[in-house]
């Protein structure tokens, strides 16, 4: 089978988007699967053999029809399983993803479609490690192009996890749209949240911004809704900042557009961090809790006069706490001291979780130093153990000098017993 244009794109997106779903689906002979995982039961869709409109739940589906001569030839000009089995594995141990990836695609340029399933199957046996992720989803592309409902099924029965289950719906969505909504739609029982559309908002965020937005909208808060709002993030920062910004302000969900704003502001912040910063300090709330010390971070990163005149701008409380931490952040891996400093300019605005964030940054520099910050934390307990943690991995890096910074300096007896095989 040749792949076309769409299925490329839709398989170099399933790609892309493995970081959101590495973990959730296990190899067919792990017993453990994540929780949330899907569910091992056949679906009541079922592909027809001969083309004709399937019955779904909820309205009929179209089936893709069956090959052709054209396909018949290439499956005849095909080795048998056995071979292309071997075939298969050794692409799979090659040593480079760029080599597995090419040869992979020539594999699978040569399948029939009745040999998809076959190839999937024997690609799962092996074993699907991080680093197959993406060739697993190639595979996966390639068979929603030519049978996605047939596809579906096998996923339902073998797999565990969302990702082959959202990859398979995002590869049919970018290629037709509305007969994946409608499937999604006839395959979800109940008024909970339906786990099929995450995929298929996916697939059609990359042509259709305001359709994906609408399906997203319509969900209710889940964790299924979560994955289907990181499906079209990723194109509308693609676009640019603005545009992200705009239409993160225009969703009227509270808890949504706090999310988005949460799962962006970091991103944002790269391209426009007064921007990013403006954005968290107009939606106070999670997102703002979370991700103000990560744009105030790239802000200094990138200009910290500018990030310290926003700093003197902000009022006492949470929000200026947590834009010091990102500065102070981005000082300390450059110059420990000048991070220093900074707590000693602004000591009204420094809590625990500052100093923790001076202590852990200066560390790698400047053990030292950041040992010298834990005796500046106000609770005894987090001090204890931030001695603990910093004391004891010195010793592992250094012993001779963190020895000799404790025999100088005045560490609790409950620290100095804690360590003392080490000592």
């Amino acid at each position: 089978m040749t792949l076309t244009p769409v299925t490329l794109s839709a398989a170099v997106l399933s790609c892309a988007a493995v970081g959101f779903f590495v973990g959730r689906i296990t190899s067919p002979d792990d017993p453990g699967a994540a929780s949330g995982g899907e569910s091992s039961a056949m679906l009541d869709t079922r592909a027809s053999r001969g083309g004709q409109p399937v019955a779904g739940r909820g309205g009929d589906i179209p089936a893709r029809p069956r090959p052709g001569r054209e396909a018949t030839s290439m499956r005849a000009s095909s080795s048998d399983p056995a071979d292309r089995n071997e075939r298969l594995e050794a692409i799979v141990r090659g040593e480079t993803p760029l080599e597995r990836s090419r040869a992979l695609l020539v594999f699978i340029d040569r399948l029939g479609p009745d040999e998809l399933e076959d190839a999937v199957a024997h690609f799962r046996s092996l074993g699907i490690t991080e680093d197959r992720m993406g060739e697993y989803g190639m595979l996966l592309n390639a068979w929603a192009s030519v049978d996605p409902i047939g596809a579906l099924e096998y996923t339902q029965a073998n797999t565990r996890g969302d990702f082959a289950r959202n990859t398979i719906l995002a590869s049919w969505a970018t290629a037709d749209p509305e007969a994946a909504v409608r499937w999604a739609n006839a395959n979800h029982e109940g008024d909970g949240p339906n786990p099929h559309m995450a995929g298929v908002i996916r697939g059609i965020a990359a042509s259709d911004t305001r359709r994906a937005t609408d399906l997203l909208t319509a969900m209710p808060r889940s964790r299924e809704r979560g994955q289907a709002l990181d499906g079209i993030l990723p194109h509308l920062l693609a676009e640019g900042p603005h545009v992200a910004r705009d239409w993160i302000n225009g969703i009227d969900d509270e808890s949504l557009r706090n999310g988005a704003l949460e799962r962006s502001a970091t991103r944002l912040a790269a391209a426009d961090p007064a921007m990013a910063a403006d954005m968290l300090l107009a939606n106070p709330g999670r997102a703002a809790d979370r991700r103000m010390n990560n744009v105030y971070r790239e802000w200094a990163n990138q200009d910290q006069g500018a990030a310290l005149a926003s700093l003197n701008e902000l009022p006492q409380g949470d929000h200026r706490s947590n834009a010091l931490r990102g500065i102070v952040s981005s000082a300390a891996r450059e110059d420990p001291q000048a991070a220093v400093a900074l707590l000693d300019r602004y000591q009204g605005d420094v809590n625990d979780r500052v100093i923790r964030t001076a202590a852990w940054s200066t560390f790698r520099e400047d053990p030292g130093t950041s040992a010298n910050l834990i005796s500046r934390y106000s609770d005894p307990n987090t001090q204890e153990r931030m001695y603990q943690r910093t004391l004891g991995a010195w010793l592992d890096r250094d012993s001779e000098a963190a020895r000799d910074w404790i025999n100088r300096n005045p560490v609790p007896d409950s620290v100095i017993e804690q360590l003392a095989d080490r000592l």
